[in-house]
């Protein structure tokens, strides 16, 4: 299963790690973890919580039992992550394939590479917003990239290490 929501990138791991503490130890249900992230965090909407919640699945920092949401017991590895990142999270591989180590691809370009990516039915579901969608995702998958050491942000765009 890819997942594909994916929240802005911060300036370093330690968010990641306070968010993944948020999650808790004993199962809590989507409400309870979104508050938690929200409340521990200072996260502007619920919105944002679910996002950090699914990608923090994505990442196998947390996990959806049948008794609710729970905090995966494991540190923060760079080099884990990055896997995890490139497997499981939609559109990082395909984003990652547009990238070379020479020539940076600014965020629109690396953009309008990916654009044939977009799922079909996300074309349908609100034409109006998609792409401005999948544009702000493109770029917030450049950012985590870099983050995971994947790819490296440069004067002129993203080029991949």
């Amino acid at each position: 299963m890819k997942f594909k929501l994916v929240p802005e990138a911060p300036d370093d791991l330690a968010l990641l790690a306070d968010a993944q503490r948020a999650v808790p130890l004993v199962p809590g249900t989507e409400d309870d973890c979104c508050a938690r992230l929200m409340e521990r965090l200072d996260f502007p909407s619920r919105d944002v919580a679910r996002t950090w919640l699914t990608f923090l699945r994505a990442l196998g920092l947390a996990e959806e039992t049948q008794s609710g949401f729970v905090r995966v017991r494991r540190d923060v590895d760079r080099d884990e992550l990055a896997d995890a990142f490139e497997t499981r999270v939609y559109g990082v591989s395909a984003v990652l394939d547009r990238l070379d180590d020479s020539d940076p691809l600014s965020t629109e370009a690396a953009f309008e590479e990916f654009r044939g990516e977009i799922p079909t039915w996300e074309r349908h579901k609100d034409p109006s917003r998609v792409e401005d969608v999948w544009r702000e995702r493109v770029e917030n998958l450049l950012d985590w990239a870099v983050l995971f050491g994947l790819a490296e942000r440069t004067d002129e765009g993203y080029r991949r290490t």
